[in-house]
């Protein structure tokens, strides 16, 4: 089969070349990702992304090389093109099989083109593709999220949502990360998109939505001390998500703050949303406003006028829902619990605290020193139990290891202490920052620091010794251990977001 003079150059054979063998490798790669089922983490990202770019580079050095070659020629004949349209005649049998060739050619690339862009498309919405392609960037949000209890929602139902416009401001933002990624200009750690997350009621509701909220929840949690038993203590909390019966709606308990009768506005003091000194209250059936201010942060009335407030929604507590980072004492509290790590090995939940008190500068010398500080300790200091219970120590260490790999990554300077979580009040401020009996009102209205608006205790104490309230009633909350001058009068992040206990 004959084709125009002009195809037959070096340029042109190369696009042929790099045309034919990208078609053949796509797919070759589409048909083993078919069949394989434990296809790689790039295969998606070559079969079709890199490859079909350079099936695309191959056409176009095709006819590139044509048009050099009939100047070439012309050129060196001394021919010049005339004015007017050049004259394809079918005729000639050249023409007509050049016509057939790249017209079935082309049609049969554009519907390969379609599909593939329409994999490259779901390939690219995939929780494969956000979680390892960048595998350094995105290694500490990948892994917390694949232990989060949205593991099964893909990144994008929340980070892009729906809709062409979302779509596309993703893709443009994911171009600008893809060149800082490759250019080795981002953050360590990746700040919070803050600003750039779609609002919770296009995204959240669309599972939580308001008006199915449960009533009140009961919540079962062990805590261990850093004493020779590692002791046990039990809390259980009523939590009041909801009222104290489902028909009342969203009249009262946590889940009020989003009542779609009520509108809840506030002004952070930074873009981390850590400090709120001003909190705006509107009845949306009565009219009625209510405005608080932070005694110790107020904002001036020219502030006001200038900043953004913002209105409440799921994001303001819940704002690691899929990302959570558990602390040191919380992880290993979670592995005692499950035996990953032996509870009745003495004094290990101090020796994972003390681990823990300085940070790590990498992951391959915090392995050592989890290992060499486990080691030596029950070495130096309790030798006799050491030679008796290897196993047990090397099992500590294991699950003290898992912890550490789920929630700590220091190449990425990634951890719970710079991704704060607004549920609660613990570890962070979280319901303190307004809950904190200083945000008042003109009429001396305040917003409670009671504990008991959020949750009531029924069980606490040591394993096997708890005290139980009475239905209905509410136990007074006695700290595990003995504090000096007692707890009233500080927040719990003075202690547990800088110490371990």
């Amino acid at each position: 089969m004959k084709l125009p003079r002009s195809y037959y150059n070096t340029l042109s054979f190369i696009g042929t070349a790099i045309t034919g063998i990208s078609l053949f490798m796509i797919i070759f790669l589409a048909v083993i990702g078919y069949f394989w089922e434990h296809s790689n983490t790039y295969l998606g990202l070559f079969t079709f992304i890199i490859l079909p770019a350079f099936l695309i580079l191959g056409l176009i050095l095709i006819p590139i090389g044509m048009l050099i070659e009939v100047k070439t020629r012309k050129k060196a004949e001394k021919e010049y093109l005339k004015k007017g349209w050049p004259v394809i005649d079918l005729n000639i049998s050249r023409y007509r099989n050049a016509i057939l060739v790249f017209g079935v050619g082309t049609l049969f690339l554009l519907f390969l083109t379609g599909i593939g862009s329409y994999e490259a498309f779901h390939y690219t919405e995939s929780v494969e593709f956000c979680g390892t392609v960048c595998h350094e960037v995105m290694k500490p949000e990948y892994t917390a999220y694949q232990n989060s209890p949205h593991a099964r929602v893909g990144c994008v139902d929340c980070h892009v949502g729906t809709g062409a416009d979302w779509y596309v401001r993703s893709k443009l933002a994911g171009l600008r990360q893809v060149y800082a990624v490759l250019t080795d200009d981002f953050d360590r750690p990746i700040p919070t998109p803050i600003d750039d997350l779609r609002p919770a009621r296009e995204t959240c509701e669309e599972c939580h939505w308001p008006q199915k909220f449960y009533a009140r929840q009961l919540r079962n949690t062990k805590h261990y001390l850093s004493d020779s038993a590692n002791t046990e203590w039990n809390i259980s909390l009523q939590m009041k998500i909801g009222p104290e019966h489902s028909a009342y709606g969203l009249s009262e308990g946590i889940h009020w703050h989003i009542n779609p009768s009520v509108k809840i506005e506030y002004i952070p003091l930074r873009d981390n949303r850590e400090e709120i000194p001003y909190v705006k209250y509107t009845n949306l059936e009565s009219g009625e406003v209510i405005i608080y201010h932070d005694e110790e942060l107020p904002l001036d009335e020219e502030t006001i006028a200038e900043k953004t407030s913002r209105e409440m929604d799921c994001m303001d507590c819940h704002n690691r829902p899929s990302h959570h980072y558990f602390t040191p004492q919380e992880f290993v509290d979670q592995a005692l619990t499950s035996t990953n790590i032996p509870k009745d090995l003495p004094y290990i939940k101090k020796v994972a605290m003390d681990i823990f008190i300085d940070p790590m500068e990498n992951t391959d010398s915090a392995l050592a020193k989890i290992r060499n500080y486990t080691m030596d300790y029950y070495r130096d200091e309790l030798p006799e139990l050491y030679e008796t219970r290897q196993e047990d120590i090397a099992k500590a260490i294991d699950g003290i290891i898992m912890g550490f790999n789920n929630n700590i990554f220091p190449e990425m300077n990634a951890s719970w202490d710079v991704y704060p979580d607004h549920i609660g009040h613990k570890t962070y401020n979280g319901c303190f920052r307004c809950h904190d009996d200083k945000h008042t009102s003109e009429n001396g209205e305040i917003i409670r620091k009671d504990c008991n608006i959020c949750h009531t205790i029924v069980v606490q104490g040591k394993d096997g010794e708890e005290d139980y309230a009475v239905l209905n009633e509410t136990l007074p909350f006695e700290h595990p251990k003995k504090l000096k001058g007692g707890w009233e009068d500080g927040l719990c992040i003075d202690c547990h977001r800088y110490l371990y206990l």
